[in-house]
């Protein structure tokens, strides 16, 4: 597994990833006017590539590409940074069906969350779910996120307002890192 800023030349496969998650995807995203494969195609990414750079250098944002042996297999951003006294920002990630649950999805949130709470200086790393999004939950569980609270009816997804949990990570919680306490939990 490798992760990696989103490249201009991936337009063409993560169209098709996208396109081809649509059923394991959809329910989880954000509300659009637009059907799945007119938000998903080559020059959408494209589209989406350039909004998320720009919020790259600003500092606001951190997105990455998840590939699983050289394929495009997902993304995980973590976005809405915020420095100053809260120095904080949410975390947002996909996976390919093909690869879930080989530990893929929360590898890459590890090295994610150890770069925020590391180079990027950190405080606090929040994901929000959706309670009814058992592997999201579990994964976020798995590497020590704390739950928080419910935030009810808080984002407008797949067409309704939806409740999340909000879990949060502390740069303190885990003193040897993330990716650390992601290894001690691999099945050997």
């Amino acid at each position: 597994m490798e992760l990696h800023p989103l490249r201009r030349r991936d337009a063409v496969e993560w169209s098709r990833l996208r396109v081809a998650n649509e059923d394991w995807l959809s329910r989880w995203e954000p509300s659009h006017g637009l059907p799945w494969r007119a938000r998903h195609t080559p020059a959408a990414y494209r589209a989406m590539r350039r909004v998320v750079a720009r919020r790259a250098r600003l500092g606001t944002s951190l997105p990455f590409a998840i590939r699983v042996e050289g394929r495009l297999a997902g993304q995980v951003t973590l976005d809405n940074i915020v420095r100053g006294a809260l120095r904080s920002g949410y975390l947002g990630y996909w996976i390919d069906r093909s690869v879930a649950g080989r530990g893929m999805a929360s590898l890459a949130v590890a090295l994610v969350c150890d770069h925020a709470f590391g180079p990027v200086g950190l405080h606090r790393v929040e994901a929000d779910i959706r309670p009814e999004n058992l592997p999201s939950r579990r994964l976020v569980e798995r590497l020590a996120f704390r739950r928080e609270g419910l935030l009810r009816r808080y984002l407008d997804i797949d067409g309704d307002w939806r409740d999340h949990i909000s879990y949060a990570l502390l740069a303190e919680d885990l003193p040897g890192g993330v990716l650390a306490h992601w290894q001690r939990r691999v099945p050997g």
